[in-house]
């Protein structure tokens, strides 16, 4: 009973988050298009608009047959996933309306290159990757939490790539 509790609470609560995500996502992007911002295809929005949650649902399904995770992996997946999420928020504070799910292109804006961006190019998506390794652990999915990782790292790659031309960033 244990597993399936913890399963089912880790679910509901990145659920919760990812929908309001989502609804920042979409008043951004209307705002940017309002602006003359111009979308750019990525090629693999559409299929990462499943696959992201559908990572989280397996792993919740494996840790609730598998789980619970130990003590130890329990506390690191709490930090990794907390450690994910603020690196994702000081992302979105960042940017502001410019982050969006889509890629979408500001005329005349500069590149950011500050906040976490002084650090790293894509710091949204080492924190989308450190979600999933901190639910994998909370849960204790080692095998979905491997190939979610995988999965879901070709296709960051993928838009990452196309991110990166369209940013002037080869």
């Amino acid at each position: 009973m244990t597993s399936l509790l913890i399963a089912v609470v880790t679910l509901i609560g990145v659920v919760l988050i990812m929908l309001g995500e989502a609804a920042l996502s979409s008043h951004n992007e209307r705002v940017l298009l309002a602006r003359g911002a111009s979308a750019v295809d990525d090629g693999v929005l559409g299929t990462m608009q499943w696959a992201y949650p559908a990572s989280f649902v397996a792993m919740a399904i494996e840790g609730a047959l598998t789980g619970p995770s130990s003590p130890d992996l329990l506390a690191v997946g709490l930090a990794v996933l907390g450690l994910s999420k603020a690196l994702k928020i000081w992302t979105i504070s960042t940017l502001g309306v410019r982050w969006t799910f889509r890629i979408l292109v500001v005329p005349d804006a500069p590149v950011a290159t500050h906040g976490p961006y002084g650090v790293m190019h894509h710091p949204n998506y080492v924190a989308v990757l450190g979600e999933m390794v901190g639910v994998a652990l909370i849960v204790w999915a080692p095998v979905t939490g491997v190939l979610a990782l995988v999965g879901y790292g070709a296709l960051l790659r993928r838009k990452i790539a196309v991110e990166d031309r369209a940013l002037g960033r080869q």
